[in-house]
């Protein structure tokens, strides 16, 4: 008797936070029906891809999100991470507008992910550019020897210790290694070139991991426009065919039940009834 009460108990408490959630919903100062443009912030070095192009699927699916603004703070990070957003914006481009917004510094891996998007803005004292690869090894050979610590090695292939740290890099080492930075350069320089649509050579010229100003990357054609995060909402808005003001929601305000809500109420008004899913979870 006792766990019926408590199942009729937790039914009508359930029924009761959705009835809330669907006030909620509709006595915000804008409503559901409103079309938005999503806000995704990549902040700091690039060391992960997943929640950024979860966040980009995740809009790509969302009728309600008419064009997506990324804002970079990054002074680059990871190779793979970085390609592998490259790869969710390049997609997530050809269904949705997709504008850069560049903050202080997007440089390196930062610029990487910026080039496929369909317009990039920056600001004119931003620091950007950088496109090149670099591999920091430490020698701390003489400091063991000077303490008197030695590495013993045991290696099955001739060059499996080639980064270690406790000797130096010889000659044919150096060469396989900068054989390897120069392989995912050229990756780097090809993904530019195909993103912002300029020839190889000239993006060449300008890969030697030099760093410009916002009004220098302008003249250069990194990007297509200088101006802050206020003025890449309105282009974004501009581009998605959004009068008025937009709404820009981000992942740090939205709330399951809220978001969950509207877009299914959205998605049944508007005839659509894909499913929705909420899933939010070094190039230096």
């Amino acid at each position: 008797m006792k766990s019926k009460n408590f199942l009729i108990f937790l039914i009508v408490f359930f029924l009761v936070l959705v009835f809330l959630s669907a006030i909620l919903t509709f006595s915000q100062k804008e409503t559901s029906l409103k079309e938005k443009i999503a806000l995704i912030k990549v902040e700091g070095p690039i060391i992960q891809s997943k929640s950024v192009v979860d966040e980009l699927k995740e809009h790509t699916k969302n009728n309600q999100i008419k064009a997506i603004v990324l804002r970079i703070e990054s002074p680059g990070g990871g190779v793979v991470p970085s390609q592998e957003i490259y790869d969710a914006v390049k997609k997530t481009s050809k269904t949705k507008k997709i504008i850069v917004s560049m903050g202080a510094v997007a440089a390196s891996g930062g610029y990487y992910i910026a080039a496929p998007a369909t317009r990039i803005v920056a600001n004119p004292g931003t620091i950007t550019g950088s496109i090149g690869v670099i591999m920091e090894i430490p020698n701390v050979q003489g400091l063991m020897d000077k303490i008197g610590i030695k590495t013993e090695i045991i290696k099955s292939g001739k060059y499996k210790d080639m980064t270690s740290v406790s000797k130096g890099i010889g000659k044919e080492q150096r060469a396989i290694l900068q054989g390897l930075l120069d392989d995912v350069h050229e990756q780097f320089i090809k993904a530019v070139a195909e993103g912002r649509k300029m020839p190889v050579e000239k993006v060449r010229e300008l890969a030697d991991g030099s760093v410009f100003s916002g009004v220098q990357a302008l003249d250069k054609g990194l990007i297509d426009e200088l101006g802050s995060l206020e003025n890449a909402v309105k282009i974004a808005a501009n581009l998605a065919g959004i009068k008025g003001e937009p709404e820009v929601i981000t992942k740090k305000n939205r709330h399951y039940l809220l978001d969950l809500f509207e877009n299914r109420i959205y998605n049944y008004l508007s005839g659509s009834f894909s499913s929705y899913e909420l899933k939010y979870l070094f190039l230096p």
